[in-house]
């Protein structure tokens, strides 16, 4: 029996810190609202059916999965899109009463013969944003709504008190209970309700079950995570993923769900009930194998997980520091994976669905906390992955206990470690220059490196501390630099050009000054700057493989349409190309590893019963995509003032920048902007970081001329009617709308392209088919 978190058996002993008596917590539930429903079996891949509840007024009721909604949507985030676009407004906000939080599944979702299936999808009006955020996570609760009969949880409304809701798989029942006593905080409550609603007091009874919560810190942020639990039967507690990007904790909370629960009766290799066992299995064994046999040889995934990237990103210059400002330090080595590898428990497999031999999710066990309310208790930590590590980096904070602490408050909290690191270290910056200071941080030195200031923020963020700055830090960079900027506090160009976000949201944890692509690769996405669109850095960077505007445009065409793939069916992308067939060096298009897209072919096929190439498997996520852009459009933030990004993604801001890569910079103003060496060896710093800037504002521009003509759209980034219709949408108020506001753009003269295609081809016209 391992020491963390509070064993099962110790509940209701005398025998831990924290003594629960679940027997008095359960008495105190009232049932709000109850609905019994007939189990069936899943067909295909589908559930045929979606959940929704309406919490102000305690319905509970089913919706019907037609046919021509798995054909334009397929299922996990794009049934999310189609449940989103039946229920709320134009006008809707992530606290507005109908604002839905809704989790989906995919019908690839749950299969135990194939690596990474265990995927659910998240969707909501994102605090950050004010468009629709999506999120990924692993965890049980996806593939157990589904085999509770689901193939999606759709939650409307706000409760007047704080609520559990049960999908108990069991007995074919929902409810809705009040939940007064039980914790907020996620590593507590995950294990009581495992505890209070587990059949059998076993181990076998409490892996049935599946827990979505987020703690205080979501409840009093705009950074709030889901986390998704597992039931660990080696380390006999419940363990947690996280769906962390755009605030869908925070909207939990805001509804007053404490927890959403599911639970099923059973569960095994066919309970997709695929159309052809055989293949699936085949397909699956194959890339079960190439795992066994490459992974520690390419990228280590089963011994360190993600945490891998540390090293390789510092080496090319790509592993943020201080705030994006360098892109490797000479203390990076102490964040290398091999120091985090001393630290994981040794256990495999390790993965956070049944059947993944990826096995990437690594955890501490026994990890002692240093600071806040659980200090001196030893728990599990889940992690960190690669972007929890870079947000230490980020804060210029180089200890990994510190990064295990930082991972954990966040988790527990529901903080999501991106937004939270990289919010803080914009904030780092700005102490640094002045333009913060310990008055203006109520208190704080929130200086570079001070690992118990950044403690200090997230845990009074997570008590609820009103105080001006911890008030506004918490809603992100956004909302900070709108602050700053009305108090007249700072160089409104420092302060925009050094935050690092884009539509509201926090950038993730890659330097992208060098790749042109990537800055696309962020800017250029739905929800904002978030990795799981596009990482074209190597491609671009490193291996020089798209060149030309229309390459990069190629690829921020086809990666996101791809990467968007998984997201419809419930999958991780980690097998996809984490591990690669020996061969495929040899192969037409490495970056695509062509095997695997077949691969994912076959098992689509093979669930389904569908017949379809990769081809389709592309035409499945440009519908959704372009339906979510179209969306955004609708909300009012689709359009390419929309896909601005700052300038520290794209450049050198300050004079220390620049001096730290002089050589890369004056190398870059002769051989790219064509200026004479004598002339660069003249021209002072400040006229170099200018004329950089100009080009590469242009060079971005240029390529979002580049990407909206490859994807069909507007200039101004508009998906038009036409492009619509092709892709088989005819709702008649999603084509309308689009007409509208391009024929607004075209009276307003934004439906002219900025820029040349590239340098060498011919500049494209406006002749687009928009109707």
């Amino acid at each position: 029996m391992l020491e963390g978190q509070i064993p099962i058996e110790d509940y209701e002993s005398g025998n831990t810190k924290n003594k629960w008596n679940l027997n008095k917590i359960k008495l105190e539930h009232k049932t709000i609202s109850e609905y019994n429903y007939i189990k069936k079996d899943i067909q295909k891949g589908y559930a045929n059916r979606t959940l929704y509840i309406n919490l102000n007024e305690g319905i509970i009721k089913e919706k019907k999965v037609t046919e021509d909604m798995k054909k334009l949507f397929t299922g996990g985030r794009g049934f999310g899109l189609k449940l989103l676009w039946d229920s709320i407004k134009s006008n809707t906000r992530w606290n507005s009463n109908e604002n839905e939080l809704i989790i989906t599944t995919g019908p690839l979702c749950g299969t135990t013969q194939y690596p990474g299936s265990g995927k659910s999808l998240c969707l909501t009006i994102s605090p950050s944003t004010d468009i629709i955020c999506d999120s990924n996570v692993g965890g049980f609760f996806g593939p157990y709504l589904k085999f509770a009969g689901f193939d999606a949880v759709e939650i409307q409304g706000k409760a007047k008190e704080d609520v559990i809701i049960i999908i108990d798989g069991e007995k074919g029942k929902i409810s809705i209970e009040t939940a007064p006593l039980e914790e907020t905080n996620s590593h507590m409550i995950s294990q009581q309700l495992t505890q209070m609603y587990s059949s059998e007091d076993d181990d076998k009874s409490r892996q049935k079950i599946s827990i979505v919560s987020a703690g205080m810190g979501a409840e009093n942020s705009y950074w709030g995570c889901l986390n998704f639990s597992f039931y660990d039967i080696r380390r006999k507690i419940p363990r947690l993923k996280q769906a962390g990007r755009g605030g869908l904790g925070t909207v939990l909370r805001d509804k007053k769900i404490k927890a959403i629960l599911t639970k099923v009766e059973k569960f095994d290799g066919v309970s997709n009930n695929p159309a052809d066992s055989v293949t699936l299995a085949k397909v699956g064994t194959k890339l079960h194998r190439e795992i066994r046999d490459l992974d520690r040889y390419q990228c280590n995934m089963r011994a360190v997980g993600t945490v891998h990237l540390v090293e390789i990103m510092d080496e090319y210059d790509l592993l943020p520091t201080e705030n994006y400002r360098f892109g490797s330090f000479p203390k990076a080595s102490k964040l290398y994976s091999q120091n985090f590898y001393k630290l994981f428990t040794k256990i495999i497999p390790d993965g956070c669905w049944h059947g993944c031999t990826m096995a990437c999710a690594k955890t501490v066990d026994h990890f002692t906390v240093m600071t806040g309310p659980y200090k001196g208790e030893k728990v599990t930590v889940d992690g960190p992955e690669y972007e929890t590590v870079g947000c230490g980096s980020n804060m210029s904070i180089w200890d990994p206990l510190w990064v295990l602490e930082f991972n954990f408050y966040c988790d527990t909290y529901g903080l999501d470690t991106i937004s939270t690191g990289t919010s803080i270290a914009f904030y780092m910056e700005m102490y640094e220059y002045g333009i913060l200071n310990k008055k203006r941080c109520d208190g704080i030195e929130l200086c570079f490196g001070n690992a118990e200031a950044v403690l200090e923020v997230i845990h009074r963020i997570a008590s609820g501390d009103k105080g001006e700055f911890i008030s506004i830090a918490s809603k992100g960079i956004r909302r900070v630099k709108d602050w700053l900027i009305k108090n007249n506090w700072g160089d409104i160009g420092i302060i925009e050009d050094c935050g690092m976000e884009s539509k509201g949201l926090e950038y993730s944890e890659y330097v992208t000054k060098e790749s042109l692509a990537m800055q696309g690769g962020y800017g250029l996405t739905l929800k904002g700057p978030q990795h799981d669109e596009a990482w074209l850095i190597f491609m671009d960077m490193v291996n020089n493989s798209i060149p030309t505007f229309k390459d990069k445009a190629e690829a921020l065409h086809y990666f996101p349409m791809w990467r968007t793939w998984f997201g419809l069916n419930g999958l991780c992308k980690l097998p996809w190309n984490d591990v690669e067939p020996s061969n495929n060096p040899k192969t037409d298009d490495p970056s695509k590893v062509p095997e695997h897209v077949q691969n994912y072919v076959d098992y689509q096929n093979a669930v389904t019963g569908w017949n379809v190439d990769k081809e389709e498997l592309i035409l499945q996520s440009e519908r959704c995509y372009n339906w979510q852009r179209a969306m955004n459009v609708w909300l009012g933030r689709g359009s390419r003032k929309d896909d601005w990004i700052p300038y520290r993604s794209m450049g050198p801001v300050t004079v220390m920048e620049y001096i730290s890569r002089r050589e890369r910079y004056d190398k870059y103003l002769n051989e790219k902007i064509g200026i004479s060496e004598g002339k660069i060896e003249k021209m002072k710093i400040e006229e170099k970081i200018k004329i950089i800037y100009d080009y590469r504002q242009d060079q971005y521009q240029k390529l979002s001329d580049a990407v909206y003509y490859r994807r069909g759209w507007t200039p101004n980034g508009v998906p038009t009617p036409n492009k619509m219709k092709k892709l088989g949408f005819t709702d008649p108020k999603m084509l309308k709308i689009l007409k509208d506001k391009i024929i607004t753009d075209e009276k307003a003269g934004l439906n002219i392209w900025g820029g040349k295609y590239n340098n060498k081809e011919k500049n494209p016209n406006d002749g687009i088919k928009y109707w």
